[in-house]
């Protein structure tokens, strides 16, 4: 949102509706306490969700949206990787070896937008494209991720140990990639590359895994963000206000709250907000 000079100081129009400061912080803080829930009770929605609510809902720039969106994950997952670490549902060897090939990458990555600028309108256009693609991309993984999980336990089979090793460096590479463009594709696509290489390993460290690798992901994508200036701290602040009681809710709920509708209706929104994305 931007200060509207014929309201005055303090006051913000967003498609025709007038906010003062008050209600527009009020808005951030719920966001964040929804996202925070949805994370908690799914492993994945920081990206997917966080960043076309700051787009869509707020007005950000999609490159100050995706910087601001990063930090929150970072924070956020943070708690979810202790409650995770404490639970023992986290392999940490795996989580190595995707950062080994996704905080390199985000490096890279976070040059490359620096050196081309990420404030141009051509820029603009293209993180919200990645940002819609990589929704619907999300969706589907969420959709199929039952018949995904049931191929890769009966077709794959056991892969080599060292193909595996340099296949999950890859899936590091690509998450980089995405995760540093759009801030999406940390969670459900990361997962869901994870349960077809550890076809064998229990959904609940693959989820604990893939949520303690976002972490540094995140905060190096974000780190980078930050030194381009495309982080808003003030909408940060405001939305780890409710993100981190909502979370703590969503993770104690989790375990109580079966996930065969919750996953479907996650995937219907991801759809709307990504095909609005792409069609804009």
């Amino acid at each position: 949102m931007t200060p509207n000079p014929k309201t005055g100081a303090g006051i913000f129009r967003r498609r025709g509706v007038v906010f003062t400061e008050k209600d527009a912080a009020l808005l951030y803080v719920l966001s964040g306490f929804f996202v925070g829930v949805v994370v908690g009770l799914t492993g994945v929605g920081g990206g997917s969700l966080m960043t076309p609510i700051l787009v869509l809902l707020f007005g950000v720039h999609p490159a100050t949206a995706v910087g601001t969106d990063l930090l929150y994950a970072a924070a956020t997952k943070s708690v979810g990787t202790v409650v995770h670490g404490f639970n023992k549902t986290v392999i940490w060897r795996v989580t190595g070896l995707l950062a080994l090939g996704s905080a390199p990458t985000a490096f890279a990555m976070i040059y490359l937008l620096d050196h081309f600028g990420p404030f141009g309108p051509g820029a603009a256009a293209l993180i919200t494209t990645i940002l819609g693609y990589a929704l619907l991309l999300t969706a589907a993984a969420m959709l199929l991720r039952g018949r995904i999980q049931a191929y890769a336990a009966t077709r794959v089979g056991r892969i080599n140990p060292t193909t595996r090793v340099i296949l999950t460096i890859l899936t590091g590479i690509v998450l980089g990639v995405f995760v540093s463009l759009s801030s999406v594709g940390a969670g459900a696509l990361g997962v869901t590359a994870l349960i077809l290489l550890y076809p064998e390993v229990p959904t609940s460290q693959i989820v604990g895994s893939d949520i303690a690798h976002a972490v540094p992901l995140t905060l190096v994508a974000g780190f980078g963000h930050w030194l381009i200036g495309s982080v808003n701290f003030g909408t940060l602040g405001l939305l780890l206000i409710g993100s981190i009681p909502g979370i703590v809710i969503g993770s104690f709920i989790a375990p109580r709250l079966p996930d065969h509708w919750l996953r479907p209706l996650l995937a219907i929104v991801l759809v709307f907000v990504g095909a609005r994305l792409v069609l804009v």
